[in-house]
């Protein structure tokens, strides 16, 4: 995808804690982000720690824990010394959408994850009848969010469509939590010619105008 070049003083290694139900696709994509390859995975027994470098230069240690249903209540074991949470949202099973959105409610009220940012990854786009993002967001309560700095971003960790922007937007979200932050961060690829699927961002985006390029100036 090109080169890139990365401007900022703030601290350039983060822990993120991906969460989410079981059969989410969170291992998929963790082993997407990983080794930009699809892999057969098994519904992760505990945990299982990944390191990553983003394509801003800031390492994150990856920590995906268990999704099982009676295993959720162990989630907040793991949240002491989060930089970032990741809750990965599969928006093809509409009948699971209340669950998965009562585990994240739960885990948002927290008091290690106060103020801690929040990317939202709704998983699974590609697949025919994926709920969208105007009508993911319709499903959450916004006073969750408050006084914390979130996104909602489409991916499928299948294709690897949206990765590499989560990626950025992940980094965009842990510099704006940092409040001795005062420098501009810039996240720029010197080449890149491509548009980016209208499923990846909320209502209102224009896929004729949305590239790449637009996206990462919401570091500046």
């Amino acid at each position: 995808m090109g080169n890139w070049s990365f401007k900022a003083r703030f601290r350039r290694d983060a822990r993120v804690v991906i969460l989410g139900l079981d059969f989410a696709g969170k291992s998929t994509l963790l082993y997407e982000l990983k080794s930009g390859e699809v892999m057969q995975t098994s519904p992760t027994v505990g945990f299982d720690v990944e390191s990553l470098e983003t394509p801003c230069h800031i390492s994150l240690t990856l920590w995906d824990v268990c999704g099982q249903d009676k295993l959720c209540a162990s989630w907040k074991n793991y949240l002491e010394g989060t930089d970032a949470l990741i809750f990965v949202l599969d928006s093809s099973d509409r009948t699971r959408l209340p669950d998965a959105v009562v585990e994240l409610e739960k885990v948002l009220n927290n008091t290690d994850l106060i103020r801690v940012p929040v990317l939202l990854l709704a998983n699974k786009q590609e697949l025919p009848g994926a709920l969208s993002l105007p009508e993911l967001q319709e499903n959450l309560n916004p006073e969750c969010f408050n006084n914390r700095n979130w996104e909602i971003r489409g991916c499928s960790a299948y294709t690897g469509e949206g990765l590499t922007e989560a990626l950025i937007v992940l980094a965009g979200l842990l510099k704006r939590s940092q409040e001795e932050n005062s420098h501009a961060c810039v996240c720029v690829p010197r080449r890149w010619s491509g548009y980016l699927p209208s499923w990846m961002f909320p209502e209102g985006k224009n896929l004729g105008t949305q590239k790449l390029e637009d996206l990462v100036t919401n570091f500046h």
